[in-house]
């Protein structure tokens, strides 16, 4: 569940639950769910492999179960669009949010359908759909028998992967987001109670034993910390909101994670736009964001960009992700969270265009399967 904004305007920021508020109804301007590719003449499932390439994981409308996944072959650039559910032969579910890769296996975070689906990365065919989450955001794998999952719910799941079943609730003060693993540890990013709009009360990041799932320590931070990254030299980068109020400013966060301290804050000037989407690129020496448009920061710089690297003049930027071999810089736009969205590949180098492709409704993040 996400609050689907216009110019960034509700609670400033786009990536942050509503249905508390039933924002989503507003935005739902039509009163029946229109397919997502109503040209589509081939209801057949696909006979490709899908274990190089691009998957554009589409929210859908709230309430609406329309969530869909969009493959991009990453050889021929051809489109798969519903993939899930053409190879399945049912629907993904309600507002999908995030989607990770792990050795054969595809994981499908659904948050309001409050389930987990895994599917053989192959074929793309169910595995097993995992139940009981409570609004789930992000995974991370921790081992090879073990994943962490985030939650909106106050606690985070964890996931027997060789079983498929939840096996653990890790208990949280508040809402928990972006998730990375280091060394032994989990690191992830507590958002707070954003209904207290004049406290900073429990925006930190949380620092995990995996060998006990315990929380053993955190680190304050600014307010509502999103995603979190690390960098070449082990840094640790956090990106928070500063607030739906604008109780502060937007910042970036440079952490010590083996001192558990931040080193470096960078504050973003004025209110216009609030910053998400933090995402690093495969050398681990530039970090990205999106403002409107998508900037471009190098980890040694002393101060955030003046300027974007690729400007969204003309679209809703909405999700973010950089290709982890090539380095190309993925960006959907969201149109007008009722159509079919669009998704661009940018080139790092001078951010200039290289493939437009056509997505399913309000595509919100990509995964990327490791090449054959």
């Amino acid at each position: 569940m996400k609050v689907h904004n216009r110019s960034y305007s509700f609670f400033h920021f786009n990536l942050f639950l509503a249905s508390f508020f039933g924002l989503f109804l507003a935005l739902s301007c039509s009163k029946e769910p229109i397919r997502e590719n109503p040209g589509d003449t081939n209801p057949d499932p696909p006979s490709a492999t899908f274990d190089d390439g691009i998957f554009v994981v589409n929210e859908g409308n709230y309430n609406w179960g329309n969530a869909t996944i969009t493959y991009i072959d990453n050889t021929t650039n051809t489109i798969e669009q519903d993939l899930f559910e053409r190879v399945n032969q049912h629907g993904l579910g309600d507002v999908a949010q995030s989607m990770k890769v792990y050795k054969n296996m595809g994981f499908i975070v659904v948050n309001n359908s409050n389930r987990l689906e895994v599917v053989n990365i192959k074929d793309f065919k169910s595995i097993k759909s995992i139940e009981g989450f409570s609004s789930p955001r992000y995974i991370e794998i921790v081992d090879s028998t073990k994943a962490y999952v985030t939650n909106l719910r106050n606690d985070i799941t964890v996931v027997n992967l060789r079983t498929l079943t939840i096996s653990n609730t890790i208990k949280t003060n508040s809402w928990t987001e972006g998730i990375i693993k280091y060394g032994k540890y989990i690191y992830v990013t507590c958002v707070g109670n954003f209904n207290e709009p004049n406290s900073n009360r429990h925006a930190q990041v949380l620092i995990i034993d995996t060998d006990k799932d315990r929380i053993i320590d955190s680190i304050q931070t600014g307010k509502e910390p999103l995603a979190i990254v690390v960098d070449r030299k082990n840094s640790m980068w956090v990106l928070c909101t500063g607030g739906y109020d604008s109780y502060e400013p937007a910042s970036i966060l440079r952490i010590n994670p083996d001192l558990r301290i931040v080193e470096k804050v960078f504050n973003f000037q004025g209110i216009s736009g609030v910053p998400s989407k933090l995402c690093i690129n495969p050398t681990r020496d530039t970090i990205y964001y999106l403002k409107g448009g998508v900037y471009q920061m190098p980890v040694s710089s002393l101060s955030l960009p003046a300027q974007a690297f690729v400007t969204g003049d003309g679209h809703l930027f909405y999700g973010l992700d950089i290709h982890p071999k090539t380095g190309n810089i993925f960006v959907s736009d969201a149109v007008d969270y009722v159509q079919n969205g669009k998704a661009y590949q940018y080139s790092p180098k001078d951010g200039q265009l290289i493939h437009e492709y056509s997505t399913g409704r309000i595509p919100g993040s990509f995964c990327f399967s490791p090449a054959k």
